[in-house]
């Protein structure tokens, strides 16, 4: 069963945007914190950004400035907008709910930044 459903993702020049998105389902979306993270072949998956149930926003500090995660409580849904993208971008993302020790990804789709 798939609960969260990814979309957005693709190939950028360096400099570009992409927005992706991740459909919850509404038990999901309403009771887990929601977040984004990101893994390159060989290396570990990494934390760009949450939001939660009231909002509230958070950020890796590399992430600040140039990412920005906000949703859509009508269409259950939680967005990561990307601007002035760089090669080193280039990875898998993935949508994740959280909720005390429940972890649910997404399946994951492929930015990739190149000119």
């Amino acid at each position: 069963q798939v609960q969260l459903v990814e979309s957005g993702g693709g190939v950028v020049q360096p400099g570009g945007s992409l927005r992706l998105s991740c459909t919850a389902s509404r038990r999901i979306f309403s009771l887990y914190a929601m977040g984004w993270y990101r893994q390159v072949p060989g290396k570990e998956r990494e934390w760009i950004a949450s939001i939660r149930n009231s909002g509230h926003t958070e950020y890796a500090n590399s992430m600040k400035g140039r990412f920005t995660i906000s949703r859509d409580v009508a269409k259950t849904t939680v967005y990561l907008q990307m601007n002035s993208l760089k090669s080193e971008d280039t990875a898998v993302y993935y949508c994740n709910a959280q909720r005390f020790d429940s972890s649910i990804w997404g399946q994951g789709t492929q930015v990739v930044v190149s000119s």
